[in-house]
Order: C-alpha cells, then sequence, then structure tokens
C-alpha cells in the first residue's frame, strides 16, 4: 500500500509539472503576434492553422488625412450565421514602394540679345502715325459737332419760322374778329337808327317856315354865356334826335364827357330820368351822333365833364 503511494507521487508531480508547462507555453504563444507564431511554427517544421494579415504598405510621403463621412453613429449590424469559407486566396505579394520622383530643375530660356543699332526710323514713322490718327479722329469729331450744331440752327430757325406764321395767323384772326366787332357794332347802330327812325313822330308846325339858322336861345331876359352856351347845346343835340313812341315831355339829365373841341367821350342818362329804355338811348344817340358838340366862342365856358338837362321839343 505505501509502495504505491510512494510510486504515484513522482507521476503526479511530473503530469502536474508539465501542465504547468503547457499552460505556460500557451500562454507564451498567445502573448506573441501572428507573424512571429508563423516563423515559430516554420522554424519546427509545424502547419500554421492561422492565415496572417499581410502587413499594411508602408509608403514614402506625408500622411492623408480623411474626413469619414455617413451615419458613424449608428448602431453595428446584428451578426448572422455565416458558414466559414476555407482560405484559398493566397495572401497578395508585396508591394514595392514606388521610387521617389527626382525634382526637374526649370531650364531658363536666354532671351536674345538688343539689337546694338535699334531701327529708329521705324519707331518714329510709328509715332507719326499714331499722331496722325489722331488728329484725323479730332477733325471728324470737330465735323460731326458742326454738322449737329447746324441742325440743330437749321431746326431752330424752323421752329422761329413756324412760330412766327403762327403768330402772324392768330394776328389775322384777331384783325378779322376786330374787324367783325365793328361791323357788328355798326350794324347795331343802324338798326338802332332805323328803330328811333321808325319810333320817330313829327312835332314841328308845319304851317311855319324853315328859319334861316338854329336858334340858341330860350328868349330869357337876363340870358349870359354859360346859358346860351346850354341852349347852343341843347339844340344841337334835338336836331339829331328822333323821337320813339310814348315819349313823355319832361327833362332828363345826362352826363356827358368831352374833349376840348366838342368831340364826346361819352354819354350817359343818370338820375331819376322817366324814360323808358328806348327813350334813354335815344337821347344817348343824339348826343353821339351831335358831336362836335359847341365849343367855338364858349372856349371861357367850356367844362370836360358838364351836366346836361335835355328836355323834349
Amino acid at each position: 500500500m505505501d509502495d504505491r503511494n510512494a510510486k504515484g507521487t513522482p507521476l503526479a508531480v511530473v503530469l502536474s509539472a508539465v501542465l504547468h508547462l503547457g499552460i505556460v507555453a500557451f500562454l507564451f504563444l498567445a502573448t506573441l503576434s501572428c507573424t512571429s507564431y508563423d516563423a515559430f511554427l516554420t522554424a519546427l517544421h509545424l502547419p500554421n492553422p492561422i492565415t496572417c494579415t499581410p502587413p499594411p504598405l508602408q509608403l514614402t510621403g506625408k500622411p492623408i488625412e480623411a474626413t469619414l463621412i455617413g451615419n458613424t453613429a449608428a448602431p453595428p449590424p446584428k451578426s448572422a450565421n455565416v458558414k466559414p469559407v476555407p482560405n484559398t486566396v493566397p495572401p497578395p505579394p508585396a508591394v514595392p514602394p514606388p521610387p521617389i520622383p527626382q525634382p526637374q530643375t526649370p531650364k531658363v530660356q536666354q532671351l536674345p540679345p538688343p539689337p546694338q543699332h535699334p531701327d529708329v526710323t521705324d519707331q518714329e514713322r510709328v509715332v507719326q502715325d499714331a499722331l496722325q490718327k489722331a488728329d484725323d479722329a479730332k477733325k471728324e469729331q470737330e465735323e460731326k459737332e458742326r454738322q449737329r450744331q447746324a441742325d440743330l440752327d437749321a431746326q431752330a430757325a424752323k421752329r422761329k419760322e413756324e412760330q412766327e406764321k403762327v403768330d402772324q395767323l392768330f394776328k389775322q384772326m384777331d384783325q378779322a374778329q376786330a374787324q367783325t366787332q365793328k361791323a357788328d357794332s355798326k350794324a347795331k347802330q343802324a338798326k338802332q337808327q332805323l328803330a328811333d327812325l321808325k319810333n320817330a313822330q313829327p312835332n314841328g308846325r308845319p304851317d311855319l317856315p324853315n328859319a334861316d339858322q338854329p336858334q340858341s336861345g330860350n328868349n330869357a331876359a337876363n340870358s349870359d354865356l354859360r346859358s346860351q352856351y346850354a341852349a347852343a347845346i341843347q339844340n344841337a343835340v334835338t336836331q339829331n334826335w328822333t323821337r320813339p313812341d310814348n315819349m313823355p315831355n319832361v327833362p332828363c339829365t345826362v352826363d356827358i364827357v368831352q374833349l376840348p373841341g366838342g368831340n364826346v367821350m361819352s354819354a350817359k342818362v343818370v338820375g331819376n330820368c322817366p324814360y323808358d329804355d328806348a327813350g334813354k338811348r335815344s337821347v344817348e344817340n343824339a348826343v353821339l351822333r351831335a358831336q362836335p358838340l359847341p365849343y367855338k366862342g364858349f372856349e371861357s365856358v367850356f367844362q370836360r365833364e358838364i351836366t346836361f338837362t335835355f328836355t323834349p321839343q
């Protein structure tokens, strides 16, 4: 019994040591990279059950900065049961880095040397041609400006001539209108005179002979020059007066404005004249027809504005 225990103890120690060594070896292999693991198995002439990813290519030059575009915060996709695919594709061969291009030095182009004796004649000809063109352009512009001014002057003269024609036409129209108004006034005056003649009635006595000259007095006992002047005006107006119908035998006052010499400027019936409109117009027309009123011999009593009392006779 004791012998069996004594024989089993060394075996258990050996197995335990082998197990610990296996664990340590496994942990050592786990710490190795895929490349070192592959090199270790190759050195032991053992197959490698793990396919290592080839190392990334190492290229010269500055690193390229890139920005990830897309929904980077999306949740990871769900895992799906995919059958393992045997690794039958050999790893790609290592690509050697491209050669670094050598900078090329640009070639400096040599300019031709300037001529020792430049042709001044050609330059002077070019300058003269430019000056001649500028002079021709200036003359052409001045000619256009003169032509434009001539056109403006011609248009202004034409407008002035047309305006003069229009003014002359208006002047002729004004003259024709004035002549028409004058003719209308004469026609109205003739019509009024004809009406006065129709309304007139003989007031003289047929059995009395005509006097040799008009009487200027009224047989007053104490007549003076002023009374004779009033009687002379009465006599002149009565001779040119046509008596209308229904004319009362009462006096009527007339304001007369005259010039030296007896020319009448105006005659207007004033006051409470009992005549109708036809009678008033007949007296005013008689005063106008009687001009020039008596003046010679009455210069000392002449007045520019007089109030004449007309008495029907």
